[in-house]
């Protein structure tokens, strides 16, 4: 059958050529990621994507044709081998969130119990799953160098399933498609703006500004008082040969600790 009116004939392109030391995914048969988020993600793209090129797609990810990925906010670019002597770069843009959608975004975190501490321990709950995946084809967009007008065509597809299992194994990976760094997003869910953060973060290095809580004060007692009279008398004859240098030492060394507890008492 010829091709159709308007598409390029890809019969003449021949096989994908052979990658060594490409992404190659976990995955070699049967479904495509096996965590939550990664099967939440498969399916938003599957609903708008074309069957057979997704098909095509996972045996590209899966023979370790993405020779190479990169995760950014809003796009996952991939260099994928196909037939021709050099590789395509495909790419996948995902919506980054606006401020009002991030407004939310925060509203829930706050909202839901344990949500803050799961996402610092690198986990991402499923509550957050309305505001942080794709809807549709509103939110996703693809584009390749190949000449196939599919949407998506393989290529992109493939790096599609693979962003899939990075997200499986790192979930916070889905914050940073959407365009959130997680540190900004924890500022914001405790209540904190840009500009206290730099203050606290930037501005005072060493702590000159800082205003610490009433310490109490402390009964100051010179280190010789404590000691055993007896013993320090023995320790500082060991280097002198007449008691009145052992009596000067031990003023000396009165004198020093009252000078610094008198130091002490003036900095509290």
């Amino acid at each position: 059958m010829s091709p159709q009116r308007g598409r390029p004939d890809f019969s003449s392109f021949g096989k994908r050529r052979p990658v060594v030391g490409g992404v190659e995914s976990a995955s070699k048969r049967g479904a495509f990621a096996r965590g939550w988020w990664g099967r939440a993600l498969i399916e938003a793209l599957e609903k708008v994507g074309d069957t057979g090129r997704l098909s095509r797609g996972r045996t590209y990810a899966r023979g370790g044709q993405v020779v190479a990925l990169d995760i950014a906010a809003g796009r996952v670019t991939g260099e994928v081998q196909g037939s021709q002597l050099s590789p395509f770069t495909a790419v996948l843009t995902l919506r980054t969130l606006d401020e009002e959608h991030t407004a939310e975004l925060v509203e829930t975190i706050r909202a839901t119990p344990g949500t803050l501490a799961a996402l610092a321990s690198g986990a991402v709950p499923q509550e957050l799953a309305p505001m942080l995946l794709p809807d549709g084809g509103r939110e996703l967009d693809f584009d390749c160098t190949c000449p196939d007008p599919g949407w998506p065509c393989k290529h992109v597809a493939a790096v599609a399933y693979l962003l899939a299992e990075k997200v499986d194994r790192e979930p916070l990976t889905m914050l940073t498609v959407r365009g959130l760094e997680l540190d900004r997003l924890m500022r914001a869910v405790g209540g904190e703006n840009e500009e206290e953060s730099g203050r606290a973060a930037g501005d005072d290095h060493f702590g000159d500004d800082v205003r610490y809580a009433h310490l109490p004060e402390i009964e100051f007692c010179a280190a010789p008082e404590d000691l055993d009279a007896a013993l320090l008398r023995k320790v500082l004859r060991a280097g002198v040969d007449d008691e009145s240098e052992v009596a000067a030492a031990l003023r000396d060394l009165d004198e020093c600790y009252r000078a610094l507890g008198s130091g002490f008492r003036r900095r509290s």
